[in-house]
């Protein structure tokens, strides 16, 4: 019997903690560490045909300010 690959995002990862974040209070684009060394990101979602971008199927685009990535580098650096 052939062995099964796992589908990583099967279970869903657990926030470790926010890194990064637009604002000070409330809901707004944010960057959060997971516990399976990836990240997640909040922000605005975006259509991808009226970016002209060809997603796989269960993947999203998300829009965030630059200066918020940025403030990630100097975070996790």
């Amino acid at each position: 019997m052939a062995d099964e690959q796992k589908d990583p995002h099967a279970v869903a990862p657990t926030i470790v903690e926010k890194i990064a974040a637009s604002c000070s209070s409330g809901s707004c684009p944010t960057i959060y560490r997971t516990d399976r060394g990836t990240l997640i990101v909040q922000g605005h979602m975006i259509e991808p045909g009226s970016v002209g971008i060809s997603v796989s199927d269960g993947e999203k685009l998300v829009e965030i300010p630059l200066p918020l990535l940025l403030s990630v580098i100097d975070n996790v650096a």
